[in-house]
């Protein structure tokens, strides 16, 4: 039996679109790391740092090897977008060479980190074989932003995705649901749903906020006024972020395993077919087959 090609560090995480792609960690960890709703990099191996070009180029080189095909690759692993864009161009090149079948290259993409990255060097990434680029908006509203320590605000998020659109490239963007809890439900809803308008990105998801290591870490940062939202809070909540959505063309997903209550469409043609499964949840419990608590996680 042969070994696994790539050597990771873990764990490793990927969106679950990707999960037949290969997985190449061009870093290691998460350059910001300081999201308290966040446990994905905690863990002292998963401190952040590039990898070393030859260590990629390695990797590349054995999973060539390894595997006959490879038409999708995902950068690992918080947020690769974060090297050089000359860095970035290398290892697509070497991705191309490598893999003649490959179709697409996608990343988790902090939108701090195309602060510095012109429209002009993201439309070359493009040319260059990159292809999605999966956006942790979490929510839209400044305070939340702020209590979270996300690091980012409405306006960082509105840039970065803007620039995504003009440089031809397609985002993916997720929503956590709860985060402001009952005191900040409301308008964690509307700013979130306004920076969505603002932004039309391809694709939006929402995920469900949970705390499978305690909430303890979360607490300290929001504030004393954190109540987490009840199932049905959750509802209400969608509800309100469905209703002030004006979206063009998006394809919409609520389907993670952290969500009780599943919503396929597209945005905006299914908007009142949504909020109708929302409404039946909400008015009629019961009605509505929804995701049994022991089947939920991350």
């Amino acid at each position: 039996m042969h070994s696994f090609p790539i050597d990771y560090v873990e764990p490793v995480f990927r969106p679950p679109s990707e999960a037949k792609s290969l997985i190449l960690p061009v870093t290691n960890g998460c350059s910001w790391n300081n999201c308290t709703f966040c446990e994905m990099y905690t863990q002292p191996q998963k401190k952040f740092r590039a990898r070393k070009p030859e260590d990629v180029r390695r990797d590349i080189a054995r999973a060539a090897e390894a595997f006959e095909s490879v038409p999708r690759v995902f950068l690992a692993d918080g947020d690769a977008m974060v090297l050089p864009t000359r860095r970035l161009l290398e290892i697509l090149a070497d991705l191309k060479q490598a893999f003649p079948e490959l179709r697409r290259v996608s990343s988790y993409c902090l939108p701090r980190n195309l602060a510095k990255k012109s429209v002009e060097e993201l439309a070359e990434l493009k040319e260059a074989g990159l292809g999605i680029l999966y956006v942790g908006m979490e929510s839209g509203d400044d305070e939340v932003l702020r209590r979270i320590n996300k690091g980012e605000t409405w306006e960082s998020t509105r840039s970065a995705l803007t620039k995504i659109r003009q440089a031809g490239l397609t985002s993916s963007v997720m929503v956590l649901n709860g985060l402001g809890g009952e005191s900040l439900s409301r308008q964690h809803a509307i700013n979130t749903a306004t920076l969505c308008n603002e932004t039309q990105p391809d694709y939006l998801s929402t995920l469900v906020v949970s705390f499978p290591q305690g909430e303890e870490r979360f607490r300290e940062g929001f504030g004393g006024d954190f109540v987490p939202l009840s199932q049905q809070g959750l509802f209400e909540e969608i509800r309100v972020f469905l209703e002030h959505l004006e979206l063009e063309q998006t394809i919409f997903r609520s389907d993670h395993a952290s969500n009780y209550l599943v919503l396929k469409g597209t945005l905006g043609r299914d908007k009142q077919r949504l909020l109708d499964q929302v409404n039946l949840a909400i008015d009629k419990p019961g009605a509505v087959p929804l995701r049994a608590e022991w089947m939920r996680g991350l």
